[in-house]
């Protein structure tokens, strides 16, 4: 049966999407590889890899290889320099994913964040054996001097008060905040627990150091997908986030922080 002349109008757009689609076109290939960058100074969880310059190593980079590669995606945990630099190249876009960051009202204009956390890390105030001080509460820092990594973040509600209330330098590197205090540059070095008992420990200073009892602040760590990223869809996230909450619930994080603890310290 002829079709209706009333019926023909509708050609012309079949005729151009088959120009423009035609049969043989294969579909956008799908996200292969993951690009991953994070803070390089943040051990055991993630920190720069002396065997393979260029590259990260540490518990979260392994966390996540072991959550992605079962859905068929390749990990690379680059080493793309200062903890500022990392955060303003996932803001372009130009790497996929941050292996743990802090919620801050900033990130999340260009970040969007995994459920569940990888894990809670307290922050505290460290400080040269004999140099202690009474530290309860926020204000008790005010006229102090203190130092910690730049752009680093200890919680929205801290950060705030920092930036209006404190004295913090920021500086590249944790050690140099440690060795300025030693030198009493500053009074105290805010940093996590975690991450500042393995540094001292690697430096061998640790004896030379207290943590005073009170933390800053605890504040969930998260993987994060970069809004900008090719590889960021909601299909990805959730499958992602699916496995991270049973690795989490698992007790995986703890066991890898153990083993990575050991490996960046030499401890046996």
């Amino acid at each position: 049966m002829m079709p209706d002349k009333n019926d023909l109008w509708f050609l012309p757009f079949v005729v151009a999407l088959s120009v423009l689609s035609p049969a043989n076109a294969s579909p956008a290939p799908p996200c292969q590889t993951l690009t991953v960058s994070g803070n390089p100074e943040y051990p055991p969880l993630l920190w720069r890899d002396s065997q393979a310059p260029g590259y990260l190593v540490g518990a979260v980079p392994t966390l996540l290889k072991e959550i992605v590669e079962p859905l068929g995606l390749e990990l690379v945990v680059r080493d793309i320099g200062s903890w500022a630099r990392v955060q303003h190249v996932a803001r372009l876009g130009d790497i996929d994913m941050l292996a743990g960051a802090f919620i801050t009202s900033e990130r999340i204009r260009y970040m969007d964040y995994l459920l569940p956390p990888i894990t809670h890390l307290p922050t505290v105030v460290w400080v040269p054996k004999g140099g202690e001080f009474v530290y309860r509460h926020w204000p008790d820092l005010l006229g102090k001097r203190g130092s910690t990594l730049i752009n680093n973040s200890f919680g929205q509600n801290f950060d705030r008060y920092a930036d209006e209330n404190l004295h913090i330098e920021g500086v590249r590197s944790i050690e140099q905040s440690f060795q300025m205090a030693l030198a009493g540059r500053v009074d105290y070095v805010l940093y996590e627990s975690l991450q500042g008992q393995v540094t001292l420990e690697k430096m061998g200073i640790a004896d030379d150091f207290s943590a005073l009892e009170t933390p800053i602040s605890r504040e969930g760590l998260f993987f994060t997908f970069a809004k900008a990223s090719p590889c960021n869809t909601f299909e990805l996230r959730e499958r992602i986030a699916d496995r991270l909450a049973t690795m989490v619930a698992s007790g995986r994080i703890d066991q890898l922080i153990r083993e990575y603890s050991k490996a960046f310290t030499g401890a046996d």
